[in-house]
């Protein structure tokens, strides 16, 4: 990627990228410059005590997240953006939750596949920019699919600051919200950071039905519901299937008890209306679900790359934990105990593993 030093008025460049970004979508753009040395220091850290877990990338890509330039040879800016997510029609996040019989499905993931959105639009901006640049304009877009410092970059470009549950938090948007990211070879004017205002509050570390937060900006993804049911392919820790409670496919706790969430806004995407009734939908007719008809509701979803065997582990567990809830009626207890009593002579090892504790079914 060659540098580009040389443009007329980089100053309107980078007003005109800003206005660009709204057009294409976004709710707010940012550009700072490729200076990681003190994150790169946290994640040798986080790394070092193992909180990634079997999340073997995020060690094989720290060089790069650490060093822009050298990912993308010639970047010397980032401009970041951010995408709100949170579908109008939605039911209560907490309604569902509470509702032992409903799965509770991250509210990120109940429309279309957020790479697939976020992708789009960049290169819509990106498209832009090279318009008015010319040839000499190199990029490359990222939308959480490689190596990229996402909230860090976020953070230094003023677009938030980084929560004590280490995800990015703006005044005006929560954090309920997608990040995507630009390298450019343009040395566009930064803007600065904005001050933190988390202040003394601990709601999210409080509620985080594992603990996986365990120090403020510290997250052990091996105990985090959404690394258990999601990057995970195992079997989940028996020490922490209850707490998972009906969360089939992520956790939003830490974000649901911020304050700041208050002033979330709504998303106007048609690509993130909820699909297939996602938002409140109940764990039987889930599991009655076959692989070729979940396949076939999943495409396009983020729910998709985790497979059908990770969806059935995580189902058995939240209908296990239904089982045991005492505000699942007898009938509903009768027909989960049935269904997956049916279910132990043909589902996989994994699957039957998690089968078992639900229904309370010991081997020895």
């Amino acid at each position: 990627m060659a540098q580009v030093n040389k443009i007329n008025d980089l100053h309107q460049l980078a007003r005109d990228i800003k206005r660009w970004g709204v057009d294409s979508g976004f709710q707010e753009i940012g550009i700072t410059d490729i200076d990681l040395k003190h994150e790169a220091t946290l994640l040798e850290e986080w790394l070092a005590n193992g909180y990634n877990g079997d999340m073997d990338y995020m060690a094989r890509g720290a060089a790069s997240r650490a060093n822009p330039s050298a990912m993308v040879p010639g970047t010397v800016r980032v401009i970041t953006v951010r995408l709100n997510y949170i579908a109008p029609e939605a039911k209560d996040a907490w309604d569902v939750i509470e509702d032992g019989e409903s799965a509770f499905i991250s509210r990120y993931a109940l429309g279309r596949d957020y790479h697939k959105v976020l992708r789009g639009k960049l290169q819509q901006l990106a498209d832009k920019i090279a318009a008015e640049v010319g040839e000499q304009f190199q990029y490359r877009v990222f939308t959480d699919s490689a190596p990229v410092m996402e909230v860090a970059l976020a953070t230094k470009a003023g677009i938030g600051w980084r929560g004590k549950h280490t995800l990015l938090l703006n005044r005006d948007a929560g954090s309920l919200f997608f990040l995507g990211e630009i390298y450019v070879n343009l040395a566009l004017p930064i803007d600065a950071p904005i001050t933190e205002h988390c202040g003394s509050c601990t709601k999210c570390i409080d509620i985080c039905p594992t603990q996986a937060i365990i120090a403020p900006y510290i997250v052990d993804a091996r105990r985090c519901i959404s690394y258990l049911t999601i990057e995970n392919k195992g079997a989940i820790p028996i020490e922490f299937r209850e707490a998972i409670g009906n969360r089939i496919y992520g956790c939003d706790d830490c974000q649901l008890v911020c304050p700041w969430n208050k002033y979330a806004v709504k998303t106007v995407e048609a690509d993130f209306a909820i699909r297939h009734g996602l938002d409140d939908i109940s764990l039987v007719e889930l599991w009655s679900w076959r692989e070729d008809e979940w396949l076939k509701r999943m495409e396009g979803s983020a729910i998709r790359r985790i497979g059908y065997e990770c969806w059935r582990r995580n189902l058995a567990v939240a209908m296990g934990n239904a089982l045991r809830s005492d505000f699942v009626t007898a009938e509903v207890k009768q027909e989960i105990g049935a269904l997956l009593r049916e279910a132990l002579e043909r589902e996989s090892a994994l699957v039957g593993e998690h089968l078992l504790w639900a229904l309370e079914i010991t081997t020895t």
